[in-house]
């Protein structure tokens, strides 16, 4: 470890435990949370030499040493302390956060809590850990956006920005790290780190960041994107589109009772990845296809990635001319990333974005192709060392990644760094077909997560979740869940299918889903009035209801979209009754019915039911 470095001992630390955590039991995962909060009060030990650190290390080690119990699967004490000792040591680790930003130059922050305050922000992945403020959690915006526990899981959109209930906020152009103690504090650690206040609510500090550090654009996505769903041919035909199983899809839609929307053509279209052309096998006249389905009343988007497959003609073009990403030996990286290796491309690169342009150009004028959904991209992607025109890191190439987006009406971002304020349509990662947390649950804290950071224009996943692996083990499928995930999203800025449910359902669980498509068309004009809101002043269109009403801050299950509409739709198996906080005015619900809030409700719910309640003002 270099002398000048100053990240802390227990920064370092907590970064190692992150890696412990992926194989821990009940026991291991004791002792990883009492070492955690440990560690937290180890902050005002700072190594600013080294000195300071070979003490803080001794002492770090001793407390591991005193550990009473041992992790049950076998695994020894010294497994710890020798990761330990191992983060301590390594000096790539410390050059890794030189990189991105966190240098040995950085300053940092620490902010006291106020009473009844608590904070949202970072990155969308934590959603349900937020709000913040009273257990403790930390985060490095420069090198994880997925989730805490596994970086390979759950990445989305992050950015440099920390809201507050009580009107404060922290912003930064840089990535930063960031640890709330758990017992009061806050500490934010990165360059250019900016403290703002405005007002004494969540959403005055929303409003100050917003307008000074992520102005918004003036632009919405294409508006197909949010007056009708949206149809993604993942789940439906994973890895095997072809030009008649998506004709086929199209017309099952409109068969089925479903409004023409925008249809996805995911992974598998093209010839090979970063040869963005029809496979003529598949798709033997793509424009006659389109074509088709422009008549049918859909717009037709295209999936895509920075990646290229590494002994394609392509890649070694782009290798030639110094497009893609290399190490410190000049040598193109290859990368793993779900579907293989591959080269990356450099987004920071003119030459290279100019490329893609024409081609992604020659899509839509020749084969009439109206957009593009831009996946990857991922932080976790890149790596410190890698060679590129920006020399930005990973959040640079992310970066570049959704500033392409913005060039298209018709798109869509998975992983996003930054970019708040801008006509970008942003959805949730993959969600596994379960209940609760990660699943069902994750939707509302999720994307209220997306909308404060600075992304009005979400979706959340497909809507029985995306993630393909719950869709290949031949169990049978969960109708009560595919209907609920579908009434969620139905009140949210955009929503979308992928698994056919005029396939999949019966009679009565596809009725509810219908219903649930009509209840959403019926508020097109509030969608259409929140959207034209949102592309004006950046604020969120689906909102936690602590943006208008303090103290409602732990409310994770319900949303507010706008400033009128109250949103409580079911999320739990074999549900009768929902729990409802009403809060303060009047409401009517959707069957003329008036409720005078505050109040918490416990209302009689069926398979049909999406409760949602319009404020009436006076």
């Amino acid at each position: 470890m270099t002398q000048q470095a100053t990240l802390t001992v227990a920064e370092l630390l907590l970064r190692s435990l992150h890696d412990l955590d992926a194989y821990r039991d009940d026991d291991w995962n004791h002792q990883v949370v009492e070492l955690r909060q440990e560690l937290l009060r180890l902050q005002t030990s700072d190594s600013e030499t080294l000195g300071k650190v070979v003490t803080a290390s001794a002492a770090i080690q001793q407390l591991l040493l005193e550990l009473a119990v041992l992790p049950s699967a076998g695994r020894p004490r010294q497994t710890i302390i020798d990761a330990v000792a191992w983060v301590l040591d390594n000096t790539p680790d410390i050059a890794m956060a030189r990189k991105v930003g966190v240098s040995t130059e950085s300053l940092r922050h620490r902010l006291s809590i106020l009473p009844g305050e608590w904070w949202w922000g970072g990155a969308v992945a934590d959603g349900q850990s937020m709000p913040f403020g009273r257990a403790p959690h930390w985060r490095n915006l420069a090198t994880s956006a997925g989730r805490v526990d596994d970086d390979t899981e759950g990445a989305n959109q992050s950015a440099p920005c920390l809201v507050s209930s009580a009107g404060r906020y922290v912003w930064s152009e840089r990535p930063f790290i960031f640890a709330f103690d758990g017992d009061g504090g806050l500490e934010v650690d990165g360059q250019d780190v900016v403290l703002g206040q405005e007002g004494t609510t969540l959403a005055s500090a929303f409003r100050a960041a917003a307008s000074r550090h992520f102005p918004a654009s003036g632009r919405t996505p294409a508006e197909q994107m949010f007056t009708a769903p949206q149809y993604n041919t993942w789940i439906e035909m994973p890895f095997h589109p072809t030009q008649q199983a998506v004709l086929d899809y199209a017309r099952g839609v409109i068969d089925a009772g479903f409004p023409p929307g925008l249809i996805m053509i995911d992974d598998r279209w093209s010839v090979d990845y970063g040869t963005w052309a029809f496979d003529r096998a598949r798709f033997p006249q793509p424009a006659e296809m389109t074509r088709q389905l422009h008549e049918m009343g859909f717009s037709i988007m295209l999936w895509l990635v920075p990646f290229l497959s590494p002994d394609s003609e392509n890649s070694r073009m782009a290798a030639r001319n110094g497009w893609l990403i290399t190490g410190p030996d000049h040598r193109p990286v290859v990368r793993e990333w779900w579907n293989g290796y591959s080269t990356v491309l450099d987004l920071t690169h003119p030459e290279a974005g100019a490329w893609l342009r024409r081609v992604l150009a020659d899509l839509r004028a020749v084969d009439g192709v109206d957009g593009f959904k831009f996946d990857a991209g991922d932080l976790r992607d890149y790596r410190p060392d890698d060679v590129t025109v920006a020399g930005d890191g990973a959040v640079g190439q992310c970066e570049a990644w959704a500033r392409l987006g913005t060039e298209f009406g018709f798109n869509e971002m998975r992983a996003c760094w930054k970019m708040g304020g801008q006509p970008l349509a942003q959805r949730l990662h993959d969600k596994p077909a379960v209940w609760g947390y990660g699943g069902l649950g994750s939707l509302i804290p999720e994307a209220i997560a997306q909308g404060l950071i600075g992304h009005p224009f979400n979706c959340p996943d497909m809507i029985g979740g995306g993630d393909l692996a719950y869709f290949t083990d031949g169990a049978p499928l969960d109708q009560e869940l595919f209907v609920r995930f579908a009434q969620c999203s139905a009140l949210f800025p955009m929503m979308q299918f992928s698994l056919a449910p005029w396939r999949v359902l019966d009679n009565r669980h596809l009725a509810a889903v219908l219903a649930a498509v009509r209840t959403r068309q019926a508020v097109l004009p509030d969608l259409r009035a929140l959207f034209n809101h949102a592309a004006r002043t950046g604020e969120p269109i689906l909102r936690p209801l602590a943006y208008h009403f303090p103290g409602y801050e732990h409310v994770q299950d319900q949303f507010l979209l706008g400033e009128e509409m109250l949103c409580a739709p079911v999320l739990e198996s074999g549900a009768t009754t929902r729990h409802v906080a009403l809060p303060p005015g009047r409401w009517r619900r959707g069957d003329g019915s008036i409720l005078e809030g505050p109040a918490d409700l416990a209302l009689q719910v069926s398979l049909e039911s999406l409760p949602w309640w319009r404020r009436i003002r006076a």
